[in-house]
């Protein structure tokens, strides 16, 4: 039995998707019609596609846009030919790709695409980043900070980075076990030190080169029903992408005005536009913190607020003790037996709330009630960035200034479901 389970994940999906997918928009006698052809690649001189969908047994096939253009009002879709994970080179791959390795690869651009002033590491499992940092000094920088955020969470995840990933990144991620790894370019050297991991599927995406150039644009979202119905949408697209675009918080409640006292410092701002553009690829309800380009906890997918901003925080001490385990001892939190090294670490770790001192609290919607906020607040964070518009903002606005944190409302809401 026990083999049989471990087979299933070897199994690989004959998919009987045919090669080509025809989608029409109908108005009258107005037709928008979107073509896409099927994607596969030649490994080890066979064609294959999908290995599979979200689990084993799951048939499931990729496909790219090769013509069309869907206009509705002033948004339009992107241009086909312009392509990211729909269209991915594979340099190793060991086993092919399935379906979650492209959707963590995607979601991993979704959010680089707003972050590419500086070198910048995006860590997807699941869907979800659970480590993403930027640096100034190096993309191996950025790694380490990316990894050790969330160094559990990292193992067999989607490694994307948004510049040429050196031999000093290769180094580093060859020493973790991940599922992919996905970069615009490789350094000389790199792809050998990579192909230590024989499983590691390495992709190439030179797009991601020019990855400002698709912040801003749409794409029509489908989500499928249980009966075959479709919901289409506009992707998302975070209104607020620079540190001016972020508005103090402010509201009127029963005839009285209520203003956050300080504002956000520039470090602060950076953090905050951080935060709110990783936001934006993380599952609802969700509350993340933020600091110095680095994310200290990330809380997703819960079903209330104060909840997840709990879950956030938990989270953030639980990281914060295991990389201060791993650094000193080589090895998790979990398997440290010694109950004095425990000790001092959970000391430490408490005296330095998780490293939530300083943070930023980033939530996806508006904090109904100050409890969520309270949060953050009472772990030392110094900002609080979220959509705003609760007929109860003044009561986060009073909590922030009672603590002397800084607010900021985005005036957009950024659910992902």
């Amino acid at each position: 039995m026990a083999e049989d389970l471990k087979q299933m994940y070897k199994t690989i999906m004959d998919d009987r998707f045919p090669p080509k997918m025809e989608i029409a928009f109908i108005d009258g006698d107005n037709r928008q019609t979107l073509f896409y052809e099927k994607v596969d690649w030649v490994i080890e001189g066979v064609r294959k596609g999908l290995r599979y969908g979200e689990n084993p047994g799951q048939e499931a096939a990729l496909y790219k846009l090769v013509n069309g253009n869907l206009v509705l009002g002033d948004a339009q879709t992107i241009a086909p030919g312009r392509y990211l994970a729909s269209d991915v080179e594979l340099l190793q791959s060991g086993k092919h790709p399935g379906k979650t390795n492209l959707t963590d690869a995607d979601n991993a651009l979704n959010i680089l695409r707003y972050l590419t002033e500086k070198p910048t590491v995006v860590i997807v499992k699941h869907n979800n980043p659970c480590g993403a940092a930027q640096s100034d000094i190096s993309m191996a920088d950025a790694y380490h900070k990316a990894y050790m955020a969330d160094r559990v969470a990292a193992f067999g995840g989607c490694i994307a980075v948004n510049r040429v990933l050196d031999r000093e990144t290769a180094e580093a991620v060859s020493r973790q076990y991940a599922e992919v790894v996905v970069a615009p370019e490789y350094e000389e050297g790199a792809l050998e030190i990579l192909a230590a991991r024989k499983n590691l599927r390495v992709i190439r995406i030179k797009n991601i080169e020019r990855l400002q150039t698709f912040a801003g644009e749409r794409v029509v979202d489908f989500k499928s029903l249980i009966d075959g119905g479709l919901i289409a949408q506009w992707s998302f697209v975070p209104q607020a992408r620079d540190v001016k675009d972020f508005t103090l918080a402010e509201c009127e409640y029963q005839g009285k005005r209520y203003k956050i006292n300080r504002p956000p410092t520039p470090a602060e701002l950076e953090d905050i536009r951080f935060g709110w553009l990783l936001e934006a690829g993380v599952t609802s309800n969700s509350v993340l913190y933020v600091k110095d380009g680095i994310s200290v906890g990330i809380g997703t997918g819960e079903q209330d607020r104060v909840g997840v901003a709990q879950i956030a925080r938990d989270k953030a001490y639980r990281k914060l003790e295991d990389r201060y385990c791993f650094e000193e001892f080589g090895i998790s939190f979990n398997d440290l037996t010694d109950a004095d090294k425990r000790s001092d670490i959970e000391d430490r770790v408490r005296t330095q709330r998780g490293g939530l001192i300083g943070a930023t609290m980033v939530s996806d919607a508006f904090f109904p009630f100050r409890d969520g906020v309270d949060v953050g607040l009472r772990e030392g964070i110094s900002a609080v960035v979220h959509p705003g518009g609760s007929q109860n903002d003044y009561v986060s606005i009073e909590a922030c200034n009672e603590y002397g944190a800084a607010m900021v409302f985005t005036g957009q809401r950024s659910f992902k479901h």
